[in-house]
């Protein structure tokens, strides 16, 4: 019998002629060119570059998310986050999921009706946290500053007596607006008045001095793709004693299954009990953020904060030297990973980020408040590098050049 099955013309596939079927719905064109991904230099606020060492992981064949090899490389993950938080916590893991996924895991574990939320906010991430326990019917009260200022620590700690809060947020780097905010004495306060202290360091981890126990915060998370130079994709976290305790007296259960910290904590072996399913961790991700952690661990946790320290300085003379100026005006309140410079008056930075762009380096824009009014300028882990950034600011700096001619031979010519 001859068949009428109508057939596609041969194609080749890994250099072998095949015939297959018709299918029923035409692929998308795109899908059958190859991606393009250009060569980027990334000084945005994330993600930034990955070192070699971190990029070649992405290669490795995938295990099991249960094999003992995975497990181990789990457990050495753990270490390395106890290392970079400087925690003995042993609820210490990475969620599955973005730097957000972090700030979501922490809240809707120690948040819960009838709970009062403390927010100090220096930008937008502190507006994120109030926003997203607004969705959860937390009552929230903010304490703020102005955008590029920290708000005083008398003040923070004022309001933590008088508002009694349950659990206080920080944002100890606002990438928004690229201020550190001081953390010493928080933590003494939260626990004088029986709250929780929870800190965002997406931003600031690695590049920024933190030291979970010493400042007693009770939980705090980041990101990978910033200081470590990994994917972004996995949130690292740690909870306290103190918090852990909070969660398993909790009057209503975790809403989320996915983001339940024991659950989680279970999972990445923190509690020696027979481990159970939870989810399938992004595998390579994983890998990814190990080669992380070993590269910060072999260079030093310390010494990495004192490089970034050591070039925020380079950066902040390039600057100078090219007439522009930090946004954040007191050197002691700018985050060294993470600069935000003023926009010079009569500048689109939407073209000068445009410029750099065409010449293969990133630089961002402002973020919320702050759009249209500074560039932000990342200099996380391998990108802080002196060479590096004064390049950046010369590229800067002859980009904003180049936009002033062409707005001024518009202006007289046109």
């Amino acid at each position: 019998m001859i068949s009428t099955k109508i057939l596609r013309p041969s194609v080749s596939i890994f250099g072998i002629a095949k015939t297959c079927s018709m299918s029923s719905r035409a692929p998308p064109k795109a899908l059958l060119q190859d991606m393009v991904v250009p060569p980027r230099q990334l000084f945005g606020p994330g993600p930034s570059n990955m070192a070699d060492s971190i990029a070649e992981t992405q290669s490795k064949n995938l295990l099991g998310h249960l094999h003992p090899e995975f497990v181990q490389i789990m457990g050495d993950v753990r270490l390395g986050l106890q290392y970079i938080f400087k925690t003995e916590n042993k609820y210490t893991f990475a969620v599955s999921g973005t730097g957000h996924s972090g700030m979501e895991c922490a809240m809707v574990n120690l948040l819960e009706p009838g709970d009062k939320f403390l927010v100090v906010e220096i930008g937008l991430w502190g507006q994120r946290a109030a926003d997203l326990a607004n969705r959860m019917g937390i009552e929230v009260k903010k304490i703020s500053a102005p955008h590029g200022k920290a708000v005083p620590v008398e003040d923070i700690q004022k309001a933590i007596a008088e508002y009694k809060p349950n659990l206080v947020f920080v944002c100890q780097g606002d990438s928004s607006t690229g201020v550190a905010q001081p953390l010493e004495t928080i933590g003494d306060a939260c626990r004088e008045h029986g709250a929780l202290f929870l800190v965002d360091t997406v931003a600031s981890l690695g590049g920024t001095p933190f030291d979970a126990d010493a400042l007693k915060v009770d939980c705090v998370y980041s990101a990978t793709q910033k200081v470590l130079n990994a994917p972004p994709g996995l949130a690292p976290i740690s909870f306290s004693d103190r918090a852990i305790e909070k969660i398993r007296n909790r009057k209503q259960r975790v809403a989320s299954f996915y983001f339940d910290a024991l659950e989680l904590g279970n999972y990445w072996g923190c509690d020696g009990e027979l481990k159970r399913y939870h989810h399938t961790a992004p595998i390579s991700t994983v890998y990814a953020l190990r080669a992380a952690l070993s590269a910060i661990a072999k260079e030093g946790i310390d010494e990495s904060i004192q490089r970034h320290k050591d070039n925020s300085q380079v950066l902040y003379a390039a600057l100078k030297n090219h007439g522009l100026e930090p946004f954040v005006e007191d050197e002691k309140l700018r985050l060294p990973c993470l600069t935000t410079v003023k926009v010079p008056e009569g500048i689109d930075w939407k073209d000068v980020a445009g410029k750099m762009l065409t010449n293969g380096v990133e630089i961002a824009g402002g973020l919320g408040a702050t759009v249209g009014k500074i560039w932000r300028i990342g200099t996380f882990g391998i990108n802080s590098n002196k060479t590096k950034i004064e390049n950046v600011v010369e590229l800067l700096s002859k980009s904003i050049n180049e936009t002033r001619m062409y707005c001024f031979i518009n202006l007289y010519y046109f």
